[in-house]
Order: C-alpha cells, then sequence, then structure tokens
C-alpha cells in the first residue's frame, strides 16, 4: 500500500462502504504494513484554560454562548500543569496535549506562559501538543523554537457540513491554521468528530479533505460526540460502534502511515468495541488520571483501566518521539 494524497471522493465511498469484515482486514493488513500492531501510544489532554470561548461549535461545553455545566477558569499555572504532565508520564502517558479555549493565538503574557508550559513539558521526555485555536505563522514558529512536538486543530466535519455546526470562523480558516503549521517542523493533528448529524457522504468528505493534504496529517483523531446538556446537540443519538469502526478503518486505509487516535467519546465504548477499534487500525488513546478528558466536559476512562486494557489485549504503551 503506497502512500497517495490524490484520493478521489468515490474511491473513499468505495473503502468506506465496503463489508465490514472485509474491510476492517484491510485495514489491520495496512496497519501492519506501517505500524507496530503491539504499540498504542497513551495520551493526556490538560485543559489549560477551561471555558469562556467566544466561538458557537454547536457540539462545546466550553462556548460561552450554551448554559453547561462549565464555568470559565483562569490560566492554569506551569506548575500545576507540568506536575499533572509528570504523574501522567509516570503511568504510561508518552503525549500531553494542551488545550486552550480560545478562537485564536494572541501574542500576550499568556501565550508567554503557555510557551513555557511548552518547554518545561517537552523537558520531561513527552511528547508536547497543543491545540489552542487559530494561529499565524509566527506564533507557529514560536511554539517549535520552544519544542512543541503537534499542533492540533480538527476539521470536525465535512465543507458542507461545517456550517450548520460552525459560524463563527470558517473551514478556510481552519485549513489555513494546517498551513501554517506546516510550514514550520511541528507535527500536524486534524481530524474530526463523529455524530453532529452529519451523513456518510459527509464523513466520506471530511477523510478526502485529510487524506489529500500533501503530507498527511502525521495524527487524525476520531472523536465521538459526547452529548452536553445545553449545547444544541445534546439530543443526537448516539453514533453506531460500526460507524466508528468504518471510519476508523478508512482512515488507516488511505492515509495509513499517519497514527489514527481512537479520541472523545471512548468512555462509553466496551473493551470489545475498542479492540475493534485498534484491530481496524486506532493506535492511540487519550487517558486520564481523573475520570475525565477536558476537565468536566468528557468522561475519559482512567489510567488503571486502560493499563489493563492494554495488557488483557497484549498490547504495550508506546514511548514517546517514535512517530514522527
Amino acid at each position: 500500500m503506497k502512500i497517495r494524497s490524490d484520493w478521489q471522493p468515490a474511491e473513499i465511498e468505495l473503502i468506506h462502504n465496503t463489508p465490514l469484515l472485509d474491510l476492517i482486514y484491510q485495514a489491520a493488513s495496512v496497519h501492519r504494513q506501517y505500524h507496530d500492531s503491539k504499540k498504542i501510544q497513551v495520551c493526556k489532554l490538560i485543559s489549560i484554560k477551561t471555558g469562556g470561548c467566544p466561538e458557537d461549535c454547536g457540539y462545546c461545553a466550553q462556548s460561552s454562548r450554551y448554559k453547561t455545566e462549565v464555568k470559565p477558569q483562569a490560566l492554569l499555572e506551569k506548575e500545576t500543569v507540568v506536575n499533572i504532565a509528570r504523574v501522567a508520564k509516570e503511568s504510561g502517558v508518552s503525549r500531553v496535549c494542551m488545550g486552550a479555549a480560545w478562537r485564536e493565538v494572541r501574542d500576550n503574557s499568556q501565550f508567554e506562559q503557555v510557551l513555557e508550559m511548552v518547554k518545561d513539558v517537552t523537558a520531561l521526555g513527552l511528547e508536547v501538543c497543543c491545540t489552542l485555536g487559530m494561529l499565524t505563522e509566527a506564533q507557529v514558529k514560536r511554539l517549535e523554537d520552544a519544542g512543541l512536538y503537534a499542533y492540533n486543530h480538527n476539521l470536525d466535519t465535512s465543507r458542507d457540513y461545517y456550517s450548520t455546526i460552525i459560524t463563527t470562523r470558517t473551514y478556510d480558516d481552519r485549513l489555513n491554521t494546517i498551513k501554517n503549521v506546516r510550514k514550520t517542523n511541528v507535527t500536524v493533528c486534524s481530524g474530526g468528530i463523529l455524530g453532529l448529524g452529519e451523513s456518510v457522504a459527509d464523513r466520506v468528505s471530511m477523510l478526502h479533505t485529510l487524506a489529500t493534504l500533501c503530507p498527511h496529517p502525521n495524527s487524525v483523531p476520531i472523536n465521538i460526540l459526547s452529548q452536553v446538556e445545553g449545547t444544541p446537540l445534546e439530543n443526537q443519538p448516539h453514533v453506531p460502534i460500526w460507524d466508528v469502526v468504518r471510519v476508523i478503518a478508512t482512515a488507516r486505509i488511505i492515509m495509513p502511515a499517519a497514527d489514527v487516535r481512537l479520541s472523545a467519546g471512548r468512555a462509553r465504548l466496551s473493551q470489545v468495541e475498542q479492540a475493534l477499534c485498534f484491530l481496524a487500525g486506532a493506535n492511540s488513546i487519550f487517558s486520564s488520571d481523573n475520570g475525565h478528558m477536558l476537565t468536566v466536559t468528557t468522561a475519559c476512562p482512567g489510567y488503571d483501566a486502560d493499563r489493563e486494557m492494554l495488557n488483557l489485549l497484549g498490547l504495550e504503551a508506546r514511548p514517546s518521539f517514535v512517530g514522527k
């Protein structure tokens, strides 16, 4: 299987609609060509600045436009973040993602504090990923100089469906941020969310956009909507596991070298369902020590439970800095 960036939507649709067991077999075969199938990267997401975001993303508990349980909090102290990261590393985590509920990065004292966090967490020997909203090429360069390993900026869904979920920034805004990251050596992490009310065609379109980036994103998170009371999408139905497996398997086949991350929403999947996702090509999970991935917004399995699951499946936690 060669790495391609010239995929056509019809090709991706054909792969996505392959009979499920055949699709899983194909994806598992491709996965073994490009990755050690026994290795799973365990990641930790730290919300360094929670709530109060001016964006109107219909799924997000951190938007200031919706009445949710999330209360705005100030930027965490650097020492707090470093201590969380240190505990995470001791529990098998090799990648820490620091997220801030901002629309965009501003050149101010808070950004200076984030740069110091990046330096100190990187010094622990961890891959550091940030998700801070839109940013300029100059800002990415400063993050790179601080040691940033990856930048997360999800597409969320297809271009056509995007404006029904978010109106405060455009699809091209998102793609432009990815372009800015690509002008540095910082790796790109970009994926989407399943369960927003999108169609299969929207999922195929989103995967097509990702798979025609050249090069592909180094990391493709597949998130499952966590319905949050108070948001416009609070009553969306749960995504069937078969849909999740199909998207993971398709992503694995069309972006074979990328890490495919089973991200938000994993807490409601059984061990058997997660095993299917790993078989289909997912090779990364987010774990936690407090039962949440983003403070009170998204449930996340704990370190001990994940260690038990990996042991049961004969899988091992992957060390840092082996996926670039």
